[in-house]
Order: C-alpha cells, then structure tokens, then sequence
C-alpha cells in the first residue's frame, strides 16, 4: 500500500463539538437523498462476504434463539462501564451518525486498488450506518451513551442466516489493507487511519480497531477517533463503537466488551444478568 503521510492534529473549540459531532439523521437523510453519500468504490461481493477463518459455533452455546425481549434484557447500562456515561433514549441513539464518515476512498492509495478499497469504503459505509456486522437477520436492540462531547453505541442482535465469523475476518484484515487512505467528501480529503486494538479475551471470537479520521468542518481541523469492538456468541453478537472528537474511549470499550459478553451469555443460558457489574477496574 501506498502510504501518505499525514500528521493528525487535533483542534476542537467546544462550540465546534457541540455543533458538528455525529450530525443528526435529518441532516444525514438529506445527503443520502441528494446523492452525497453515493461512492465510487462499491464492495464486490467477495469483499461483502470474506471466508471463514475458523468453525463457527451453531447457535447460541445453549441452543437457545435470542428475542427481542432476550436481546433488550442483555444490552448494558450505565453501571456496566467506566466514567460518567449517561443513558440517552433509544430513538436518539438509533438517529447518530458522524459526517465526518461520509466520502468516497481514493484507490490511488492502494497497490490492490479493487480489493482494498473496497474493504476501506465498506469499513466507512458500515460505521456511518451502524452495522458493522451486516444487518442482523433476527432479534436486534441498541442503547446509546454520552459523555461530555462522546458517545457509546452498544448493539446486540442475531444473526442466524448470515455469518458473523465472516465479518469478523473481514475486520481483522482491515489494519493492513486500511491502515492509512484518503477519501473525499464535497472536494475535501479526509486521512483516515485503522489499527487494531486489543480486547478481553471475551466470547467465541472478537476484534477491535481504532478508526481515526482528520478533516476539515466548520471551517477547522477536526479529528474523529472511534474505537470500535465486535464479539461473537454463537450466531449472536455485540458490537461496541464508542469516541468523538475528544478522543481515546477504549478503557469504556473494553468494559462494555467484557461485562456486556457475559450479559448476553446469561440471557442465552436461561439467566437473569446481574444488575450491577461484579466488578469494575
């Protein structure tokens, strides 16, 4: 890969945070409208469906099928992580998405342009629309937190005709394919670098990665770093995106990971999740 180098600064008024983080769907239903989100690198199929590294478990550990109610049941809460989270309404949550997303990769950056591009779009396309994972083909709950000028979005949700191993190989690749790119959005290039990020050694399989995006909004340089995490249990899983424009979120990450998988292996089991976390560190 042809890498460009690019210094990430970080400038960021208060102002700016509060008028610019994570646009709100109106503003983002407009652009889809209007053709602004429509890209010029389209994930071929190979790309939409990676093969599978490893035997991935039938079902749930139990058998059992995750349901709607299951799914709300096994979603964290505020004491399920670390700082001052606060829980915000479901509709709220279901309607973020981050401008600073949208664009179309340049396949000038990368030696295997088709390939690799197309993964980058793809990461893109799926943080904007939160579903890194594909769309769940069954029982599906989310629950969204803020924090001064961040925001956690936590998932779970089935996926019993699709494979979540496939998406999870499909992420472990992306550090090398989309380890730094460009993409562009109305005549402005954006940098974007991917690295992965380690996690609790938590459920049937797992990955992380860190997403940082350099750009211009408002008028001024603005960094976004999303830590972004997935866990699969059986054919059901978690996803786990949590940051902003102030930064570093993984200590939050990783307990939503390790308490947020045991959770959703209570409710599988029959189980009543604990209330409150059994520990915190």
């Amino acid at each position: 890969m042809t890498r460009r180098t690019s210094r990430l600064v970080r400038v960021l008024s208060s102002a700016l945070a509060a008028g610019t983080l994570l646009a709100t769907a109106a503003c983002s239903d407009d652009g889809d409208k209007d053709g602004s989100r429509a890209s010029g690198v389209t994930a071929s199929p190979a790309a939409m469906k990676q093969p599978t590294g490893s035997p991935t478990t039938t079902g749930s550990p139990t058998g059992a099928t995750l349901t709607e109610s299951g799914a709300q049941t096994a979603l964290i809460t505020e004491a399920d992580i670390e700082d001052d989270w606060t829980q915000v309404k479901d509709t709220e949550a279901e309607n973020w998405h981050d401008s600073l997303l949208i664009g179309t990769v340049d396949v000038s950056d990368f030696l295997t342009a088709k390939a690799d591009a197309a993964d980058c779009q793809r990461l893109m396309d799926s943080l904007y629309d939160d579903d890194l994972l594909g769309k769940p083909s069954g029982a599906n709950a989310l629950r969204g937190f803020t924090q001064d000028d961040s925001r956690l979005l936590y998932q779970v949700a089935a996926y019993d005709r699709s494979d979540p191993q496939d998406s999870l190989n499909w992420m472990a690749k992306l550090p090398d394919e989309c380890d730094q790119f460009t993409m562009t959005e109305n005549g402005e290039e954006r940098t974007v670098q991917v690295i992965e990020t380690s996690l609790p050694d938590v459920g049937d399989a797992h990955e992380g990665l860190r997403v940082t995006v350099q750009g211009t909004t408002g008028g001024e340089q603005a960094t976004l770093t999303l830590d972004v995490a997935a866990v699969r249990v059986g054919n059901d899983a978690i996803t786990v995106t949590a940051g902003g424009l102030d930064g570093d979120e993984h200590d939050s990450v990783e307990q939503a990971v390790k308490l947020g998988t045991q959770r959703l292996q209570d409710v599988l089991a029959g189980k009543s999740p604990a209330s409150t976390p059994s520990e915190i560190e």
